[in-house]
């Protein structure tokens, strides 16, 4: 069955169904693994080579540059 047809099903089921395919598929998210992209790796061991030479950084720029970095790995 295609995702096409899948969406086009959706509509006719009941209300049962639909929780128990929205669990599934938070279960499936759950379970998959991250893996890291090159550019991801790449900013982590600029992150530890910078430990070294640069002066601590507060948790929101992290938290900046973390969301800088996963929007450019799409």
């Amino acid at each position: 069955m295609s995702t096409t047809e899948i969406l086009n099903e959706l509509p006719r089921l009941s209300t049962d169904e639909l929780q128990r395919i929205q669990q599934r598929i938070l279960d499936l998210e759950d379970q998959r693994e991250i893996v890291p992209n090159v550019e991801f790796s790449a900013a982590i061991e600029a992150g530890f080579r910078s430990l070294e030479t640069e002066p601590p950084v507060d948790a929101a720029e992290v938290g900046r540059k973390i969301a800088g970095w996963v929007a450019h790995s799409d």
